[in-house]
């Protein structure tokens, strides 16, 4: 697949477009690429969606040099995506705090959104903890940090692992030493997902709230999904033996839902 480059003005931002049928656009996590939707595209494709993964800014292919990297920055990207792909209404699939970018811009503009898929989602901050701040901060300094990070990634894979794990790191790895994309994850890391709850109840589109069962993002995976499916009035699926990446560990268990929600979503558009 050919990268291409959306112009925001400020720097460009990076993303593939493989398939045709019904526009889905597929957004990673913080420190993530695109690659992680690897799985996930290619059942989409199969099954006749035309599929755009893009890089989040300063990250994969994207270009450094913006003035905001958080999840409202990210939402208007994924509007101007959708928009330039003239795909309207598009089914967004996003992991992380591309989950909680999708939030926001299907509650900006209902009109570019046919569904949401929300993997691992943040849709509110988490309750402070001095102590995992400071950690977060000592993690995210050079020389030590691209290191520590891909330690802390590792970590996200509590129970079951895809196959070709090391593989992705090593593109994590590459993307981190790309122009000036540490300076770039440094600023995306401190992103508050305040604008994020504030807009759930903003959101029409149907949703489907992914979350793994062994998630060590959230001191209760179970209790965070439940939440997020309830404020959203969705469905929600709880993955077994997974971590924060359902999509990359149990695509066997997430793909079929993620088929499902798609064919519903664009079925009412």
């Amino acid at each position: 697949m050919t990268t291409s480059y959306l112009d925001r003005g400020e720097g460009r931002i990076a993303y593939e477009v493989s398939g045709e049928g019904p526009l889905v656009v597929c957004v990673p996590g913080m420190g993530d690429l695109r690659s992680t939707f690897r799985f996930t595209v290619a059942a989409l494709v199969d099954a006749g969606y035309r599929v755009a993964a893009m890089d989040l800014r300063g990250h994969g292919d994207s270009d450094d040099g913006f003035g905001a990297y958080d999840d409202p920055a990210v939402a208007s990207d994924i509007r101007a995506l959708v928009t330039h792909l003239g795909g309207r209404p598009a089914l967004l699939v996003g992991n992380s705090m591309g989950a909680a970018a999708s939030i926001i811009a299907a509650a900006e503009e209902p009109e570019l959104v046919a569904g949401l898929v929300l993997l691992g989602p943040w849709v509110r901050d988490p309750k402070p903890n001095p102590v995992m701040r400071l950690m977060q901060r000592l993690m995210l300094v050079k020389p030590w940090g691209p290191a520590a990070w891909r330690a802390f990634y590792k970590t996200l894979y509590p129970g079951r692992r895809p196959t070709d794990l090391a593989a992705h790191l090593d593109r994590i790895g590459a993307s981190m030493r790309r122009g000036d994309h540490w300076r770039s994850f440094q600023r995306t890391v401190v992103t508050s997902h305040a604008p994020v709850e504030a807009r759930l109840d903003d959101v029409l589109a149907p949703a489907l709230v992914v979350m793994g069962e062994k998630d060590p993002d959230f001191p209760d995976p179970a209790a965070e999904a439940r939440f997020a499916a309830e404020r959203l009035r969705g469905e929600l699926l709880m993955v077994p033996d997974s971590g924060h990446y359902p999509q990359a560990d149990s695509p066997d268990v997430v793909n079929p839902a993620v088929l499902a929600h798609a064919a519903s979503v664009f079925a009412r558009s």
